[in-house]
């Protein structure tokens, strides 16, 4: 989402290299894919973690470009796994060609799946972007303890932005490798279905609560405090649930309707990006009872108790 005057300090400077392998912390590198764009910013963070065998940490979208950059990395190494934080397609793509070249596994949370059921007559319009049918040979739970050569690494559940989200944490070291939950240049996209804000104001205080806050991202550049910055992300979080209460205070409204308010310098498919983060938003308001949200064949109606 665009910045507003309560926005947590953002850095858009990062070189990405696009294609070279730049290490990033002992033992791991990062490769950067030429998929630069609106929502993937210079394009998805790619790592390789260990030294003599390796581990591909989100191998990225299906380019060709990318893939060569990535076997030129690995250099004829064993790949001992395919790991993923999440299986959106932009971070994911490239896993089953991967698997297939150099006989890696695959370890993920599981397939991608909703953060809850679609509700009648909805329509998600991120449906595409997730890859439900990418199955893992080992599912990775909160807690456990990756050894990837000498690197250990903690699995640390983080659903929010999706259901299946991870992060890793590197054992003895100041670094985690934080996916799409924590990124300096912009607040993540929490939209409903996809992504629960509940869930995900959650699992931002368990990064917060972690002893590593050096946070790398799976777009943009390392967050040296990653601490205060998710510390930031969250009053940024709870700040929009009070503009989104004040609007509905104001009388009974739709959620369109707030979201034009609220975002009103976005146009096209940022819009609908704003507007599905806002209905997380409202469906966290509403499970907490400070609004009510009615689904309805023309939209969903917002309104507090006792408005007419």
């Amino acid at each position: 989402m665009p910045a507003s005057s309560a926005s947590p300090p953002y850095d858009r400077t990062f070189d990405p290299r696009t294609g070279e392998a730049v290490g990033v912390a002992p033992a791991i590198v990062r490769i950067t894919a030429p998929n630069a764009s609106a929502y993937t910013f210079t394009g998805t963070n790619s790592f390789l973690i260990g030294e003599d065998q390796i581990a591909v940490l989100d191998p990225g979208p299906n380019d060709d470009a990318h893939f060569g950059a990535l076997m030129k990395a690995i250099a004829g190494r064993r790949v001992v796994a395919v790991i993923v934080t999440h299986t959106h397609r932009d971070h994911s793509g490239l896993a089953r060609r991967l698997m297939a070249q150099t006989g890696a596994p695959l370890w993920s949370n599981g397939p991608h799946r909703l953060s809850r059921p679609l509700k009648p007559f909805e329509f998600n319009p991120f449906g595409r972007s997730g890859d439900f049918a990418l199955k893992p040979d080992k599912v990775l739970g909160d807690g456990e303890i990756v050894e990837i050569d000498a690197v250990r690494l903690r699995v640390v559940a983080t659903p929010g932005h999706c259901a299946n989200h991870l992060a890793f944490a590197v054992e003895g070291g100041d670094a985690v490798l934080m996916g799409d939950h924590v990124m300096g240049w912009n607040s993540t996209v929490v939209a409903a279905p996809d992504g629960d804000l509940g869930d995900y104001l959650a699992s931002l205080d368990t990064v917060i609560a972690l002893p590593q806050t050096r946070y790398l991202p799976g777009h943009g550049g390392e967050i040296a405090d990653g601490r205060a910055f998710a510390h930031a992300l969250k009053a940024h979080r709870l700040m929009r649930n009070g503009q989104l209460l004040e609007v509905v205070r104001r009388g009974p409204t739709t959620l369109s309707a707030a979201a034009r308010e609220i975002y009103p310098q976005l146009a096209g498919r940022f819009a609908m990006a704003g507007k599905r983060t806002l209905l997380s938003h409202a469906e966290y308001l509403a499970a907490r009872g400070e609004i009510e949200l009615r689904r309805t064949l023309l939209g969903i109606r917002l309104r507090v108790g006792g408005q007419i």
